[in-house]
Protein backbone atom coordinates (compact mmCIF):
# COMPACT_ATOMS: atom_id res chain seq x y z
CA UNK A 1 0.00 0.00 0.00
CA UNK A 2 1.08 3.59 -0.53
CA UNK A 3 2.61 5.65 2.24
CA UNK A 4 -0.44 7.88 2.15
CA UNK A 5 -2.60 4.86 3.05
CA UNK A 6 -0.55 4.26 6.17
CA UNK A 7 -0.55 7.95 7.02
CA UNK A 8 -4.32 7.89 6.92
CA UNK A 9 -4.31 4.93 9.32
CA UNK A 10 -2.14 6.88 11.75
CA UNK A 11 -4.30 9.96 11.33
CA UNK A 12 -7.40 7.94 12.14
CA UNK A 13 -6.05 6.95 15.55
CA UNK A 14 -3.98 3.91 14.57
CA UNK A 15 -6.97 1.58 14.54
CA UNK A 16 -6.59 -1.62 12.54
CA UNK A 17 -8.10 -0.96 9.09
CA UNK A 18 -11.11 -3.06 8.14
CA UNK A 19 -10.36 -3.22 4.42
CA UNK A 20 -7.53 -5.75 4.73
CA UNK A 21 -6.72 -8.72 6.93
CA UNK A 22 -4.54 -8.24 9.99
CA UNK A 23 -2.13 -10.80 8.55
CA UNK A 24 -1.65 -8.84 5.31
CA UNK A 25 -1.27 -5.58 7.15
CA UNK A 26 1.27 -7.09 9.53
CA UNK A 27 3.39 -8.62 6.78
CA UNK A 28 3.64 -5.29 5.02
CA UNK A 29 4.58 -3.45 8.19
CA UNK A 30 7.22 -6.05 9.04
CA UNK A 31 8.74 -5.53 5.58
CA UNK A 32 8.79 -1.79 6.22
CA UNK A 33 10.97 -2.30 9.29
CA UNK A 34 13.88 -2.92 6.91
CA UNK A 35 13.16 0.13 4.75
CA UNK A 36 16.02 2.59 4.18
CA UNK A 37 13.38 5.32 4.62
CA UNK A 38 13.44 6.33 8.28
CA UNK A 39 9.90 7.68 8.12
CA UNK A 40 8.62 4.27 7.08
CA UNK A 41 10.50 2.49 9.87
CA UNK A 42 10.16 4.95 12.74
CA UNK A 43 7.16 6.93 11.62
CA UNK A 44 4.87 4.20 10.36
CA UNK A 45 5.87 0.56 10.82
CA UNK A 46 7.13 0.50 14.39
CA UNK A 47 4.51 2.85 15.92
CA UNK A 48 1.65 0.90 14.33
CA UNK A 49 3.00 -2.51 15.30
CA UNK A 50 3.72 -1.36 18.86
CA UNK A 51 0.25 0.19 19.18
CA UNK A 52 -1.49 -2.94 17.92
CA UNK A 53 0.61 -5.15 20.20
CA UNK A 54 -0.35 -3.17 23.28
CA UNK A 55 -3.99 -2.79 22.32
CA UNK A 56 -4.26 -6.58 22.25
CA UNK A 57 -4.75 -7.09 18.50
CA UNK A 58 -2.19 -9.92 18.54
CA UNK A 59 -3.02 -11.43 21.93
CA UNK A 60 -4.59 -14.58 20.48
CA UNK A 61 -1.76 -14.84 17.95
CA UNK A 62 1.14 -13.66 20.07
CA UNK A 63 3.17 -16.85 20.01
CA UNK A 64 3.02 -17.27 16.25
CA UNK A 65 3.51 -13.57 15.69
CA UNK A 66 6.64 -13.54 17.83
CA UNK A 67 7.97 -16.69 16.20
CA UNK A 68 7.65 -14.99 12.84
CA UNK A 69 9.17 -11.72 14.02
CA UNK A 70 12.21 -13.25 15.73
CA UNK A 71 13.49 -14.75 12.47
CA UNK A 72 14.47 -11.22 11.44
CA UNK A 73 17.33 -11.32 13.94
CA UNK A 74 19.15 -13.70 11.60
CA UNK A 75 18.78 -11.66 8.41
CA UNK A 76 22.28 -10.82 7.21
CA UNK A 77 23.80 -11.52 10.61
CA UNK A 78 27.59 -11.30 10.45
CA UNK A 79 27.68 -8.52 7.87
CA UNK A 80 28.42 -4.87 8.52
CA UNK A 81 28.25 -1.72 6.49
CA UNK A 82 25.10 -2.67 4.59
CA UNK A 83 21.45 -2.08 5.42
CA UNK A 84 20.53 -5.56 6.64
CA UNK A 85 21.20 -4.25 10.16
CA UNK A 86 17.91 -2.36 9.94
CA UNK A 87 15.91 -5.58 9.81
CA UNK A 88 17.79 -7.07 12.75
CA UNK A 89 17.67 -3.94 14.88
CA UNK A 90 14.00 -3.14 14.37
CA UNK A 91 13.12 -6.80 14.81
CA UNK A 92 14.66 -6.52 18.29
CA UNK A 93 12.60 -3.42 18.98
CA UNK A 94 9.32 -5.08 17.98
CA UNK A 95 10.19 -8.26 19.87
CA UNK A 96 10.79 -6.19 23.00
CA UNK A 97 7.23 -4.83 22.74
CA UNK A 98 5.85 -8.36 22.35
CA UNK A 99 7.66 -9.42 25.51
CA UNK A 100 6.46 -6.32 27.37
CA UNK A 101 2.92 -7.31 26.41
CA UNK A 102 3.45 -10.83 27.74
CA UNK A 103 4.97 -9.44 30.92
CA UNK A 104 1.70 -7.57 31.46
CA UNK A 105 -0.80 -10.21 30.36
CA UNK A 106 1.14 -13.49 30.77
CA UNK A 107 -0.09 -14.93 27.50
CA UNK A 108 2.90 -17.12 26.62
CA UNK A 109 4.48 -20.29 28.00
CA UNK A 110 7.90 -19.91 29.60
CA UNK A 111 9.56 -22.06 26.93
CA UNK A 112 8.50 -19.64 24.20
CA UNK A 113 9.89 -16.55 25.91
CA UNK A 114 13.09 -18.33 26.88
CA UNK A 115 13.51 -19.50 23.29
CA UNK A 116 13.19 -15.94 22.08
CA UNK A 117 15.65 -14.91 24.77
CA UNK A 118 18.19 -17.45 23.49
CA UNK A 119 17.85 -16.11 19.96
CA UNK A 120 18.00 -12.50 21.12
CA UNK A 121 21.14 -12.92 23.20
CA UNK A 122 22.84 -14.95 20.47
CA UNK A 123 22.09 -12.20 17.96
CA UNK A 124 23.30 -9.36 20.19
CA UNK A 125 26.73 -10.84 20.91
CA UNK A 126 27.19 -11.80 17.23
CA UNK A 127 26.04 -8.47 15.80
CA UNK A 128 28.93 -6.76 13.99
CA UNK A 129 27.20 -3.64 12.73
CA UNK A 130 27.20 -1.31 15.72
CA UNK A 131 26.42 1.93 13.90
CA UNK A 132 23.98 4.16 15.73
CA UNK A 133 23.18 6.65 12.99
CA UNK A 134 23.57 6.00 9.26
CA UNK A 135 23.71 9.15 7.10
CA UNK A 136 20.70 9.50 4.78
CA UNK A 137 19.13 6.41 6.37
CA UNK A 138 18.69 7.36 10.01
CA UNK A 139 18.85 5.27 13.15
CA UNK A 140 20.15 1.71 12.99
CA UNK A 141 20.91 1.49 16.73
CA UNK A 142 21.33 -2.28 17.00
CA UNK A 143 23.03 -2.09 20.40
CA UNK A 144 20.46 0.34 21.82
CA UNK A 145 17.53 -1.72 20.54
CA UNK A 146 19.26 -4.87 21.78
CA UNK A 147 19.56 -3.26 25.20
CA UNK A 148 15.83 -2.48 25.17
CA UNK A 149 15.14 -6.12 24.35
CA UNK A 150 17.35 -7.30 27.23
CA UNK A 151 15.49 -4.91 29.51
CA UNK A 152 12.15 -6.38 28.48
CA UNK A 153 13.45 -9.90 29.08
CA UNK A 154 14.80 -8.82 32.48
CA UNK A 155 11.25 -7.89 33.50
CA UNK A 156 9.79 -11.23 32.37
CA UNK A 157 8.26 -13.37 35.13
CA UNK A 158 9.65 -16.36 33.23
CA UNK A 159 13.20 -15.22 33.95
CA UNK A 160 14.77 -16.02 37.29
CA UNK A 161 18.28 -16.01 38.75
CA UNK A 162 19.94 -18.14 36.05
CA UNK A 163 18.38 -16.33 33.12
CA UNK A 164 18.98 -12.90 34.64
CA UNK A 165 22.63 -13.78 35.23
CA UNK A 166 22.90 -14.70 31.56
CA UNK A 167 21.54 -11.28 30.61
CA UNK A 168 24.28 -9.59 32.64
CA UNK A 169 26.88 -11.81 30.97
CA UNK A 170 25.53 -10.90 27.55
CA UNK A 171 25.90 -7.20 28.34
CA UNK A 172 29.53 -7.83 29.33
CA UNK A 173 30.17 -9.96 26.26
CA UNK A 174 28.74 -7.30 23.96
CA UNK A 175 30.93 -4.61 25.47
CA UNK A 176 34.15 -6.61 25.69
CA UNK A 177 34.14 -8.13 22.20
CA UNK A 178 36.85 -6.33 20.16
CA UNK A 179 35.35 -3.79 17.78
CA UNK A 180 36.37 -0.76 15.77
CA UNK A 181 33.19 1.09 16.65
CA UNK A 182 32.87 3.61 19.48
CA UNK A 183 29.37 3.68 20.91
CA UNK A 184 28.37 7.33 21.20
CA UNK A 185 24.61 7.48 20.72
CA UNK A 186 23.47 6.72 24.25
CA UNK A 187 24.02 2.97 24.08
CA UNK A 188 25.85 3.04 27.41
CA UNK A 189 22.77 4.41 29.18
CA UNK A 190 20.44 1.93 27.47
CA UNK A 191 22.67 -1.04 28.38
CA UNK A 192 22.99 0.24 31.94
CA UNK A 193 19.21 0.60 32.19
CA UNK A 194 18.83 -3.03 31.11
CA UNK A 195 21.29 -4.01 33.83
CA UNK A 196 19.31 -1.95 36.34
CA UNK A 197 16.19 -3.92 35.45
CA UNK A 198 18.09 -7.10 36.31
CA UNK A 199 19.38 -5.65 39.58
CA UNK A 200 15.96 -4.39 40.66
CA UNK A 201 14.54 -7.89 40.28
CA UNK A 202 16.68 -8.80 43.33
CA UNK A 203 17.25 -12.34 42.11
CA UNK A 204 20.98 -12.07 41.37
CA UNK A 205 23.11 -11.72 44.50
CA UNK A 206 26.03 -9.31 44.94
CA UNK A 207 28.29 -12.38 44.98
CA UNK A 208 27.45 -12.74 41.30
CA UNK A 209 27.21 -9.07 40.37
CA UNK A 210 30.53 -8.00 41.87
CA UNK A 211 32.65 -10.49 39.84
CA UNK A 212 30.68 -9.37 36.77
CA UNK A 213 31.67 -5.76 37.50
CA UNK A 214 35.28 -6.88 38.01
CA UNK A 215 35.25 -8.59 34.62
CA UNK A 216 34.05 -5.37 33.02
CA UNK A 217 36.62 -3.34 34.94
CA UNK A 218 39.43 -5.58 33.75
CA UNK A 219 38.40 -4.78 30.19
CA UNK A 220 39.00 -1.06 30.76
CA UNK A 221 42.61 -1.41 31.92
CA UNK A 222 45.62 -1.22 29.62
CA UNK A 223 47.30 -4.62 29.36
CA UNK A 224 50.92 -4.86 30.41
CA UNK A 225 53.39 -5.37 27.57
CA UNK A 226 57.08 -6.25 27.48
CA UNK A 227 58.98 -3.66 25.51
CA UNK A 228 57.73 -1.61 22.62
CA UNK A 229 54.65 0.54 22.43
CA UNK A 230 51.42 -0.95 23.79
CA UNK A 231 49.54 0.83 21.03
CA UNK A 232 46.70 3.31 21.20
CA UNK A 233 44.60 3.15 24.32
CA UNK A 234 41.78 2.88 25.10
CA UNK A 235 40.61 0.60 22.36
CA UNK A 236 37.00 1.17 21.27
CA UNK A 237 35.88 -1.84 23.33
CA UNK A 238 37.71 -0.55 26.42
CA UNK A 239 36.23 2.91 25.93
CA UNK A 240 32.72 1.51 25.46
CA UNK A 241 33.08 -0.59 28.61
CA UNK A 242 34.38 2.38 30.59
CA UNK A 243 31.41 4.48 29.53
CA UNK A 244 29.05 1.69 30.53
CA UNK A 245 30.54 1.38 34.02
CA UNK A 246 30.16 5.11 34.56
CA UNK A 247 26.59 5.06 33.26
CA UNK A 248 25.73 2.18 35.59
CA UNK A 249 27.30 3.97 38.54
CA UNK A 250 25.26 7.12 37.85
CA UNK A 251 22.03 5.13 37.52
CA UNK A 252 22.73 3.30 40.76
CA UNK A 253 23.52 6.57 42.49
CA UNK A 254 20.57 8.59 41.18
CA UNK A 255 18.02 5.82 40.70
CA UNK A 256 15.97 5.25 37.57
CA UNK A 257 12.28 5.32 36.77
CA UNK A 258 10.17 2.87 34.84
CA UNK A 259 9.05 3.17 31.26
CA UNK A 260 5.85 5.12 30.83
CA UNK A 261 2.88 2.84 30.34
CA UNK A 262 4.74 -0.37 31.18
CA UNK A 263 2.77 -2.30 33.78
CA UNK A 264 4.72 -3.05 36.94
CA UNK A 265 7.56 -0.64 36.23
CA UNK A 266 6.51 1.92 38.82
CA UNK A 267 6.63 -0.76 41.49
CA UNK A 268 9.85 -2.34 40.18
CA UNK A 269 11.77 0.92 40.34
CA UNK A 270 9.93 2.52 43.27
CA UNK A 271 12.86 2.01 45.64
CA UNK A 272 16.64 2.00 45.15
CA UNK A 273 18.20 -1.13 43.75
CA UNK A 274 18.70 -3.85 46.36
CA UNK A 275 22.28 -3.94 47.72
CA UNK A 276 22.76 -0.50 46.21
CA UNK A 277 25.49 0.58 48.63
CA UNK A 278 27.59 -2.54 48.02
CA UNK A 279 27.15 -2.28 44.25
CA UNK A 280 28.11 1.38 44.24
CA UNK A 281 31.32 0.55 46.09
CA UNK A 282 32.05 -2.29 43.67
CA UNK A 283 31.47 -0.03 40.67
CA UNK A 284 33.64 2.72 42.19
CA UNK A 285 36.43 0.21 42.69
CA UNK A 286 36.46 -0.63 38.98
CA UNK A 287 36.23 3.01 37.86
CA UNK A 288 39.04 3.99 40.23
CA UNK A 289 41.28 1.14 39.04
CA UNK A 290 40.94 2.23 35.42
CA UNK A 291 42.73 5.53 36.12
CA UNK A 292 44.72 5.07 39.34
CA UNK A 293 46.70 8.25 38.65
CA UNK A 294 43.49 10.26 38.97
CA UNK A 295 41.60 8.75 41.90
CA UNK A 296 42.90 7.91 45.37
CA UNK A 297 42.84 4.21 46.15
CA UNK A 298 41.34 4.82 49.58
CA UNK A 299 39.03 7.74 50.28
CA UNK A 300 40.82 10.44 52.24
CA UNK A 301 44.32 9.20 51.38
CA UNK A 302 46.47 10.32 48.51
CA UNK A 303 48.45 7.91 46.41
CA UNK A 304 51.47 8.79 44.34
CA UNK A 305 51.17 7.49 40.78
CA UNK A 306 52.26 8.45 37.31
CA UNK A 307 50.06 9.21 34.33
CA UNK A 308 51.86 6.69 32.17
Amino acid sequence: MSESYWRSVIGAGMQVPSDRSLNDLTLELIDMLASPDQQQRDGIAFPLLATWIHSGEYDALLRGFGNGVVTGLRTGLGTQGDLTVLRRSYTALVLSEIIVRDNEMQLLPAATVMGWGDQATSWLVREKDLRGWIPEVGWAHAVAHGADLLGALARSPHFDKLELTVLLDVIADRLLIPTEHVLHHGEDDRLAYAAMAVLHRNAVSPNVVEPWLARLGAGTRRPRTRGGSPGEWPTPAAYNTSRFLRALYVQLALGVKGRAGVAGDDELFSTPAPHRADLLLAAIEQIRAETPWLFPTVAGKRTVTTTR
